[in-house]
């Protein structure tokens, strides 16, 4: 439904909106499974705010395959309506967001947890010159029986701590159903997730590429369905977990790497002039090849981050950034081809002292305390020699694209 519009509120930003600039202002999306229950309900709030605030908009339902008679309802409503064929949340978000004939996009839930009459703290901040608008339930109130014990004081809570933690992001409410946001700047993340792990993919990368971010507190209200939500708590909670995850391969694996390989080093430079004794209890050998196990494992999760790192730039993922092409200018093929020979080179001299001991014993029984203390760690230089030098071409392999450009 289109309604015009008499009169705009004053702008205080340069970048902020225009009549000029598009025909509609703001485009309200619902994404819509079976909300018969609650979809004309949130449809009559949503013409009403636009109504009453003198909005040029739209409200577009974004519907993913309704077999109880919700799309009927969008277009006795008259609603825009768009049949999504690929099932998600994120699916039937993404088509609505690249269907909406608007500047300004404000989505929410079908279900009637968020009141779309009051919308206007959201379009305020997007006319202020706001790429993403946040609604935040813990400051907003969420009122009782609206969200699942275990979701409001333990599954939003953390995950969105996670999310500050990786991304250094200030946003409290990561799963916040109701956010308003620029289509433009929106349409240049790439969105891709389907699933429910959208809201924790659109806070991520505009907070990755730096777009300007804040939050409007937000009630929720109980649903008014009779039928159990859409959102599963395991598995949906599981999905947003693996997608900070993936999308941070600092935590994922630079951090755990440098952690082992710093240990693994220490307690192998520990362990290696001899045995140990803590508290009666003797590391020796056996000690000394699980320290070198550790140095592997290290090794391999730093590198797994810096491959992450560079493909993902690559593809458009991540933002470049200063620090990446900084770090190009002195990590090169050369450089690591020396180190890594130098490493091969170190572990042989190292495998031949410990041949020159086997000789010294006549080539036959050897005491393992002393002779494992030569060949562990001349065989770990060795296996980070070799892993070293792949590494190098493999990393090479994926700057071709960015070397060329």
């Amino acid at each position: 439904m289109h309604v015009k519009a008499n009169s705009m509120l004053p702008i205080p930003r340069e970048n902020a909106f225009s009549p000029s600039e598009c025909e509609l202002e703001l485009t309200i999306v619902m994404p819509c499974l079976n909300e018969a229950e609650t979809l004309a309900t949130c449809i009559r709030k949503a013409n009403q705010y636009l109504a009453q605030n003198d909005i040029r908009g739209e409200v577009l339902i974004a519907d993913n395959g309704s077999t109880d008679g919700s799309q009927q309802i969008a277009q006795q409503m008259e609603a825009r309506l768009i049949v999504v064929k690929e099932r998600g949340y994120g699916s039937a978000l993404m088509a609505g967001i690249v269907a909406a004939n608007s500047q300004f996009i404000i989505m929410g839930d079908a279900d009637d947890s968020y009141d779309f009459s009051d919308l206007q703290q959201f379009l305020l901040k997007l006319r202020e010159g706001y790429d993403l608008v946040m609604g935040d339930r813990f400051s907003g109130g969420i009122k009782p029986g609206a969200m699942p014990f275990l979701h409001q004081y333990f599954g939003n809570p953390i995950l969105s701590a996670i999310g500050r933690l990786f991304f250094h992001s200030s946003i409290e409410d990561f799963h916040c159903g109701l956010r308003g946001f620029k289509k433009t700047s929106i349409d240049k993340l790439g969105l891709s997730t389907t699933g429910m792990e959208f809201a924790s993919e659109m806070v991520v990368k505009a907070t990755l590429f730096n777009l300007s971010i804040t939050e409007v507190p937000t009630i929720l209200y109980p649903d008014g369905r009779s039928r159990p939500p859409h959102l599963r708590t395991w598995s949906d909670g599981w999905r947003h977990l693996r997608f900070l995850l993936l999308y941070s391969p600092n935590w994922l694996f630079l951090y755990p790497g440098l952690f082992l390989l710093i240990l693994g080093l220490v307690l192998s430079a520990w362990l290696l002039p001899g045995p140990r004794m803590v508290n009666h209890i003797v590391f020796d050998i056996n000690s000394l090849l699980y320290a070198s196990l550790v140095v592997q494992i290290g090794f391999q999760a730093v590198n797994f981050a810096v491959f992450t790192r560079v493909f993902a730039v690559k593809e458009g993922l991540f933002p470049e950034g200063k620090n990446f092409n900084t770090a190009f200018k002195y990590i090169t093929l050369e450089k690591g081809l020396f180190v890594g020979f130098a490493s091969i080179i170190i572990g042989l001299a190292i495998s031949i002292a410990a041949l020159k001991y086997w000789e010294l014993r006549s080539f036959g029984p050897l005491d393992t305390t002393i002779s494992f203390r030569l060949i562990i760690p001349g065989v770990t230089l060795l296996m980070l020699g070799c892993q070293i030098i792949l590494s190098s071409f493999f990393l090479s392999i994926l700057g071709l694209k960015r070397l060329h450009r």
